[in-house]
């Protein structure tokens, strides 16, 4: 079943990228420890009417992971890997995904995003940072403009702010919905190879989700890095445009990079994002640099 599931996880981020001639991308989930199956410290909480799964490792200052759509803890097995020697990483199945009830009939941002808050109040979290990558940068984000809880950093991956040919390539936009088209095909045909029923409501999550006012994304006040890969589903002016909506905000086009970079260029996504978490954030200004040595 999380082999299934990781699966699925590839082959949507891989349909949601831009065709690129003989691109090859690996993404790697192989690991020591049982991530989202770790009988020694999985648990189960009732969180807005359905029970949410969720992971601890590690000790210091509270760190969330948020995966994407389709995926699950193991798909951030990654970054949990790298963090959990420095922070108290937390991580959880989303709503619908991996080991956590579904308890909907139309999966929203809004609603995972209350699960979300919901689990750091369960916790008792004051303070806390968080790396979401694709649909958990849409959520980090939301949890910043919410305000409900209190978050030091944001680290947002490839996120969008609304569906279409604006935020994403066109070509992606296109798959995306002739995907949609083949799942509503086999939910009339009754095809029982899939829980197409519930691929159904992965893909409403990306394509029906409402618009993020730039207004809204103004209303951040934890540091935020926003970051994609230069091939990314995302395109690169729509994070530019996200991050000079934040007021505190740094931005990073990785090179050579795609959507897929938290699990294909491991060492420098998490770098970067180790660095960003680490040091004291600057938004410097090229008007006002001292030249030493010149």
């Amino acid at each position: 079943m999380m082999k299934n599931t990781i699966t699925s996880f590839i082959l949507l981020v891989a349909f949601s990228l831009c065709d690129i001639a003989n691109a090859q991308v690996k993404a790697i989930f192989n690991f020591d420890t049982p991530y989202g199956q770790n009988q020694a410290v999985g648990k189960h909480v009732e969180i807005n009417g359905a029970k949410i799964y969720y992971e601890e490792y590690g000790k210091g200052e509270p760190l969330l992971l948020i995966h994407g759509n389709q995926g699950n803890i193991k798909t951030m097995g990654n970054q949990i890997d790298a963090f959990k020697s420095k922070y108290r990483v937390i991580i959880a199945d989303s709503r619908g995904h991996g080991k956590s009830e579904l308890k909907t009939d139309a999966l929203s941002y809004e609603e995972i995003t209350a699960d979300w808050e919901g689990l750091v109040n369960h916790l008792k979290l004051d303070s806390i940072s968080i790396i979401g990558w694709s649909d958990g940068g849409i959520i980090a984000l939301k949890m910043g403009i919410n305000h409900k809880t209190k978050i030091k950093k944001i680290v947002s991956m490839g996120a969008n702010l609304r569906p279409d040919a604006t935020a994403m390539p066109y070509s992606v936009v296109l798959k995306t919905w002739k995907e949609r088209m083949n799942i509503e095909s086999k939910i009339t045909e009754k095809d029982t190879t899939r829980n197409w029923k519930l691929r159904k409501q992965y893909y409403g999550l990306m394509m029906d989700q409402t618009p993020i006012p730039l207004s809204d994304v103004s209303k951040i006040k934890a540091k935020v890095l926003i970051i994609a890969g230069d091939e990314d589903s995302v395109k690169g002016e729509h994070s530019l445009e996200i991050y000079k909506s934040i007021p505190n905000a740094q931005l990073c086009i990785m090179p050579g990079a795609t959507h897929f970079a938290p699990a294909s260029n491991i060492e420098l996504f998490n770098g970067i994002t180790d660095r960003f978490l680490s040091n004291p954030f600057k938004r410097p200004n090229s008007e006002k640099v001292e030249f030493i040595g010149l």
